[in-house]
């Protein structure tokens, strides 16, 4: 009879409840949510909250939320101004070149109105960069490619603006559709080519470096105007000098 009684005594020792693990667990749960929520009130960016919430959503589902961009922000939100500093520089280059490139039409425009050269010398602005066209009758005379000195303070004047910026320059020689054949000049090709490469050497030897500058003769294959007048042969002979912008 003992042993019975202490058999069944060891067997109730031995059957512990477990039932106040469930319960406990959920407390436990709910504290931790309690928590969470709290401090996701006190926090301010939106980023990390998101981040709480989700995590807070994988303790009470068990299933993982798919986010890419889920967990805390290892680094803080950047300000508005620190992404803009951020913003690759091209940007700003291209706008400084514009903004120089305006400044240097606008002294041209003021030069050639104060000198009332409008017959003779034009501008334009395009999108290879600002182009100064001047008519051959105020650099050379016909047929030639030396340099009149009346020629000189125009062209001073340009190279001191044109330093003023560091873009590219392209010289160009353009003629009219009159046959020439010369020891010197057999075609328009080479008498465009000669009087472009007239004015580079005198730019270069006004300060502008040789790298800067390129030069090309046209001849007679880009006209202006149609060539069957002197007025309009006398507007397609002339020489372009384009302030290239830096894309070009």
């Amino acid at each position: 009879m003992r042993k019975s009684r202490k058999r069944l005594h060891e067997e109730h020792e031995e059957e512990i409840p477990e039932s106040w693990l469930l319960p406990y667990a959920d407390i436990l749960t709910l504290l931790l949510a309690l928590f969470i929520v709290l401090y996701a009130a006190g926090v301010t960016d939106q980023q990390k909250y998101n981040a709480i919430m989700d995590s807070f959503k994988v303790e009470l589902t068990g299933k993982a939320v798919e986010k890419k961009d889920a967990g805390p922000s290892p680094t803080p939100p950047k300000e508005p101004s620190e992404q803009a500093a951020n913003v690759p520089s091209g940007n700003s280059e291209q706008e400084k070149e514009t903004k120089q490139l305006d400044q240097l039409k606008q002294q041209l425009e003021k030069y050639i109105a104060d000198n009332q050269l409008q017959d003779v010398v034009s501008l334009q602005d395009t999108e290879r960069g600002i182009e100064v066209t001047l008519k051959d009758i105020i650099l050379f005379d016909i047929g030639q490619a030396v340099l009149k000195d009346e020629s000189f303070k125009t062209l001073d004047t340009l190279v001191g603006l044109i330093t003023a910026v560091p873009n590219q320059i392209s010289i160009e020689g353009h003629t009219d559709n009159v046959p020439i054949s010369t020891s010197t000049y057999p075609s328009n090709w080479e008498l465009s080519s000669a009087r472009a490469v007239s004015v580079l050497h005198y730019f270069n030897s006004r300060g502008i470096p040789q790298e800067r500058m390129q030069f090309t003769g046209f001849g007679e294959f880009q006209p202006l105007y149609a060539n069957d007048t002197s007025e309009n042969r006398q507007g397609n002979r002339r020489v372009n000098i384009v302030i290239l912008r830096a894309a070009q």
